[in-house]
């Protein structure tokens, strides 16, 4: 690797989303440090495996670290890992609570944070992207997801402040705003009902969002913003 190949380092990056983004971000030539709990080195010696839970306190700080050291700066973060657990408000419990703001919440901020810091003292700008939902804007009583809201829509929030406090750093902070994607976090029996929250008549594929994920990432003038890819989940219906 040379002093001039960027470095995207990619969360929950073990299947679904997440190795899209991995294969998205080769094809461009950049290195990738690929994190998730289980994730493990493959052939590729330019995708670097870092085992972590970014739940955990000093994770997501370590892996940065990691990153650092193999590659020596890091010029996107795309904060990929998530919880989704839809439950009726009062059946949530307390270890839901801890699990869903440990990843959605914790995660984001160590890992961020971390690269944020490489990227001022490297001083040649960075780009973070953070996966959020289109149910913080656009409810459904079928699919109940206060904790995901409560933190999926405190992300929103921060990339639009972060965006606005690294501007003249040459740092960008945006988000995608998801539908109903095909990963295996959904039975593939449920397609055919969850096609139907959209607009467009179907699911939303890894590609749709891979591709917008490096839509932003080649669009230098976008900072701030929430991309909706969600078939016009977020327009009505």
């Amino acid at each position: 690797m040379n002093d001039t190949t960027r470095v995207a380092l990619i969360t929950g990056a073990s299947q679904g989303i997440g190795a899209g983004l991995v294969e998205g971000y080769r094809r461009l030539g950049w290195a990738v440090a690929a994190n998730s709990r289980t994730v493990t080195d493959g052939a590729d010696p330019m995708v670097f495996a870092v085992a972590g839970d970014v739940s955990a306190p000093g994770v997501g700080g370590r892996v940065v670290a990691a990153t650092l050291e193999r590659f020596g700066r890091v010029d996107t973060v795309v904060n990929n890992a998530g919880i989704y657990l839809p439950k009726p408000f009062v059946d949530y419990t307390d270890e839901d609570f801890d699990a869903i703001t440990g990843v959605n919440l914790r995660g984001f901020f160590e890992v961020s944070r971390a690269a944020v810091a490489a990227m001022l003292a490297r001083g040649e700008g960075g780009h973070l992207v953070t996966i959020s939902t289109t149910l913080v804007e656009h409810a459904r009583s079928d699919a109940p997801s206060a904790l995901s809201s409560l933190t999926k829509g405190g992300l929103n929030a921060a990339t639009r402040a972060l965006a606005v406090e690294y501007a003249a750093r040459g740092i960008r902070s945006n988000a995608l705003s998801l539908g109903v994607i095909r990963t295996p976090m959904h039975d593939e029996s449920s397609y055919g009902a969850l096609a139907a929250l959209h607009p467009v008549g179907r699911v939303g594929e890894v590609a749709d969002v891979v591709n917008a994920v490096l839509y932003l990432e080649q669009a230098p003038f976008v900072t701030g913003e929430i991309l909706h890819v969600d078939g016009g989940q977020s327009a009505g219906h």
